[in-house]
């Protein structure tokens, strides 16, 4: 409790801060002509103004360096320093750089929509980038949860969005789709240090808009990777730290050849032992770009991946192991003929995954422009395993006599291959003038995907044939959407929002699973997905918002292979205010979610660490989101945020004993009811960053019961991160220094785990069986270091 009041006292104490202002003014114009309503904002926070009829603007900021951007149709971006009143004019004939950000108009809102949503720069990103995933790079904005199987962040990372996992947040590159088709995941392991290439992103809390790929149940995050650069540049990026963590990465563009022209790329490696033991990570990728732009067209080719090995890590430890030994990790583990234990060394996650894209940007003039987008994702890989004294039929081999003796069991080695290509397009028109912004579009995505086994060793038996696979399966699913979406005005003040869009999905399997069973499905899903919603300014300063947001989504391959489940629906509700002065941003909002056959975390695991989920009935979320950006000063601001939120089942019934249990209104699983966060920043002097990050998670069950072994404890860590830029440094553009200390207090923390229950007979119970309970753990690491050195050509 204390924790929750120090952050709310920090929200109210900092919008007392006052200091400085000056005024920043001037005209935006075209070709000598003014421009009316062209933006004209600060880049860092979104505060901003309108022109008027001459095109005249005005902002009043405190004295600092700003990044003020130009924006009406196409986009112009200008540093200012701010230490007296200025003049700035500006002529946007010649600026194109918005033609990047078309590529999201989509899928993206701002702050006209009645959405809640939150952005991260490409200068947040650069300030901790150094081998962390993406999902780590984004865990101090509101309401989110991250966590690591290896303990560092480097390797399998994943991401709750208010109590939500990944599998229903639906990520978006470029306004393609990321997710797995088949478990609705996001494996940002696959795409390692993608965060070099990634221009900025925004996180939509809740269903948010309408976007291609699955529909969203607890958050979207739109992607949009490295824009063009007019001149040439490069650089080479190297970071090292604990557990033998490093990482290399080399940058180069051409900037615009002949005024049109652009190639871009990146090849990155990252290496780490992990804090877990052996739950080391090999990753490579790479990331090229070749873009053709002029005044009304931006064509770009992309290409990217990743090559991943990481040791497993997803077993967790029990309690007692925790307690005394919580770096200890069990995959792999054997005893052999004298009964020491022993770890098989190759007890891997092998995966590789190629990406492409093509886009096509297209501005007809004032009014309309297009985009479309096809690609192509190729993906394969494995898990390999020891299996000690494994029974022989368990992987398509047959029992032998030796000896005189029937051998039905041995040693083995295992691998576990998934072979899919996913391809499509998506597209959209928009139209804009000062009362309307319309948006028609949609998507046609297609999945295909192999699921086999194979033995490449035995102990004691025969193998099979080279290459002969003990299960085999195939997955086929295809996705379509389209919809129409518009903002309008309707008063000076007021102005509206709606949306509509018509999913249809088409699901079918064939073949057997790994445990030889069959596994046929021949599912069709027709959705509409409704939304609307209203914005009304006050004043400048403050605006209110309210929406109303339908989604309903398909299950998993996962969820058929546990169960017979349903279909999902979610009504969301949001009701927010957005207060916007120079020193003082604060985001607010109240939301309601309230689904129907919600497929909720169990906290049981699969066989190769993927969460089991089971449909729930009725069920909601209720909460309140806070955040706020806070100048004290020149040198000093202050960005908290909190979420305070009520995660519920409703009349919740499971089996427990061999009977069925009414559990009355039950905590969601992994929902904890307070997740808070702040970052503090100090730049003392020009070049020198520093910034003091804070977050503070709630307790959580990780069982929909309540019960006590279930229960995972509040946890609150702080990271500390200090940059130094050097510009015009001997013969580089820039060098960067940074230094990343996290968890600098040292907190022994668990931020993910699993619960699991199993039968033993009891001939006291009715039932005759007796159900007991545990847990698995999957600790973070203590205090550990990350250190960089950028040197920009």
């Amino acid at each position: 409790m204390k924790n929750v009041l120090f952050f709310l006292g920090l929200l109210v104490l900092s919008i007392q801060a006052y200091s400085q202002e000056f005024k920043l003014s001037g005209k935006v114009s075209e070709n000598g002509e003014p421009i009316e309503e062209a933006s004209v904002y600060v880049k860092s926070t979104g505060a901003g103004t309108l022109t008027d009829s001459n095109g005249n603007y005005s902002l009043s900021l405190e004295e600092g360096t700003y990044t003020i951007v130009f924006s009406f149709g196409n986009r112009l971006t200008k540093k200012v320093v701010l230490n007296s009143n200025k003049i700035v004019d500006i002529d946007l004939a010649d600026a194109q750089e918005s033609l990047d950000e078309v590529f999201l108009s989509s899928v993206r809102v701002n702050a006209q929509s009645p959405i809640t949503y939150s952005n991260l720069t490409n200068e947040e990103i650069e300030d901790r980038n150094l081998g962390q995933d993406i999902p780590v790079l984004m865990s101090y904005m509101p309401n989110v949860v991250t966590t690591s199987d290896a303990g560092a962040g480097v390797g399998y990372t994943g991401i709750r969005v208010r109590g939500s996992d990944a599998t229903r947040v639906n990520v978006t590159i470029n306004g393609v789709p990321y997710n797995d088709a088949e478990s609705q995941g996001t494996f940002w392991v696959d795409l390692p240090d993608f965060a070099s290439s990634v221009e900025n992103l925004q996180l939509q809390r809740g269903v948010g808009t309408s976007t291609n790929g699955a529909g969203a149940f607890g958050a979207s995050l739109n992607i949009l990777t490295d824009s063009y650069k007019k001149e040439a540049q490069a650089e080479i990026a190297n970071s090292v730290g604990s557990y033998n963590t490093f990482k290399h990465t080399v940058k180069f563009s051409t900037g615009l050849i002949n005024d049109h022209w652009e190639m871009a790329g990146r090849a990155s490696k990252i290496r780490s032992d992990g804090y877990i033991d052996r739950a080391s990570s090999d990753l490579k990728s790479y990331f090229l770009q070749g873009t053709y732009v002029d005044e009304n067209t931006l064509v770009k080719a992309l290409g990217f991946g990743g090559k991943e090995k990481t040791y497993q890590a997803w077993y967790g430890i029990d309690a007692e192991t925790l307690e005394n030994n919580r770096t200890f990790n069990p995959a792999g583990i054997y005893f052999d003929e004298n009964g020491t234990m022993k770890f098989y060394d190759n007890q891997t996650d092998n995966y590789t995954q190629d990406n492409y894209q093509l886009l096509w940007n297209q501005d007809y003039g004032t009014n309309w422009s297009s985009n479309i987008a096809v690609h192509y994702t190729y993906g394969r890989g494995y898990y390999e395993e020891f299996n000690e004294d494994a029974g022989l039929t368990n992987f398509g081999l047959q029992s032998f006599e030796a000896n005189g003796e029937e051998i039905a069991s041995s040693d083995l080695v295992s691998r576990k291959w998934l072979d899919n290509d996913f391809y499509g397009s998506v597209f959209s028109l928009n139209y804009q003038n000062s009362n309307w912004d319309v948006t028609l579009g949609g998507g046609w995505n297609k999945y295909e995907g192999d699921h086999f086994g194979e033995v490449i060793y035995t102990r004691f038996a025969r193998n099979n044939d080279p290459y002969e696979p003990y299960y085999f399966g195939t997955s086929d699913k295809t996705d379509f959407n389209i919809y129409g979406k518009a903002n309008f005005a309707i008063t000076e003040k007021l102005a509206g929002y709606a949306d509509l869009q018509l999913r249809t999905v088409h699901y079918e399997t064939d073949g057997i699973l790994d445990d030889g069973s069959q596994f046929l499905n021949d599912d069709n899903f027709s959705f509409f997905n409704p939304k609307a919603g209203l914005t009304y300014e006050f004043n400048p300063a403050n605006q209110l918002y309210f929406s109303y947001a339908r989604a309903n989504r398909e299950p998993s391959r996962a969820d058929y292979k546990n169960g017979d489940p349903e279909p999902e629906e979610l009504n969301d509700f949001e009701l927010g205010w957005r207060f916007n002065k120079p020193s003082v941003q604060i985001n607010s909002n109240l939301y309601f979610m309230d689904y129907r056959n919600q497929l909720v975390l169990t906290g049981g695991i699969d066989d190769v660490g993927a969460f089991i989920r089971e449909n729930s009935g009725n069920s909601y979320r209720l909460g309140l989101e806070v955040d706020a950006t806070v100048r004290l000063s020149d040198k000093i601001t202050l960005r908290p945020n909190i979420a305070i939120s009520r995660n519920k089942n409703v009349d919740f019934v499971s089996t427990f004993n061999g009977e069925l249990v009414e559990y009355g209104d039950t905590d969601i699983s992994y929902s904890p009811g307070i997740v808070a966060g702040n970052i503090f920043s100090y730049m003392p002097t020009d070049g020198l960053e520093l910034n003091f990050f804070s977050k503070y998670v709630g307790e959580q069950y990780m069982s929909n019961i309540e019960t006590e072994n279930s229960k995972l404890d509040d946890y609150f860590v702080n990271d500390l991160n200090i940059q130094y830029s050097w510009e015009g440094a001997w013969l580089f553009r820039e060098v960067v220094l940074t230094a990343l200390v996290n968890n600098i207090f040292g907190e022994e923390y668990v931020s993910n785990g699993y619960y699991y229950t199993f039968d033993i007979p009891n001939e006291d119970l009715p039932s005759g069986v007796q159900t007991l309970d545990g847990a698995g753990y999957y600790p973070q690491a203590t205090t550990n270091f990350l250190l960089g050195l950028t040197l920009k050509l």
